[in-house]
């Protein structure tokens, strides 16, 4: 096993054991929207930059379909250390897979240098 298969073996293990320590990973993205209201009279129809808000909101994917839900601050609050939680499992994510494309890319350069080297013998 190469250097490089064994750093990353070791990695694959600590970043195991920090997903299983996460808690709670919800889909989506919280964001601050700004919107218009139904009142055609009101400022926000006639200055865009007079629109209502910002709220936040927590958008997702759900059957193929977006969804958004306005949440209060309280939800907000209590919904952030879930949505970090999101995030950092994305991170992680994003490193396995780096991970997996060196020890791959590795494997394949350390087999193409021993047809080289096969080659060459002959």
């Amino acid at each position: 096993m190469s250097s490089i298969e064994e750093r990353a073996r070791k990695r694959q293990r600590e970043i195991a054991a920090e997903i299983a320590e996460l808690g709670l990973c919800p889909p989506g993205t919280l964001v601050e929207r700004s919107t218009r209201c139904g009142t055609p009279t009101c400022r926000c129809h006639t200055d865009p930059n007079q629109l209502h808000g910002p709220y936040p909101s927590w958008i997702r994917k759900a059957d193929a379909k977006t969804v958004t839900r306005t949440l209060s601050r309280e939800q907000l609050e209590r919904y952030e250390p879930l949505f970090d939680n999101t995030r950092r499992l994305r991170e992680l994510i994003n490193e396995l897979e780096t991970l997996a494309v060196e020890v791959l890319d590795q494997a394949n350069a350390d087999r193409q240098a021993q047809r080289q080297q096969t080659r060459s013998r002959r």
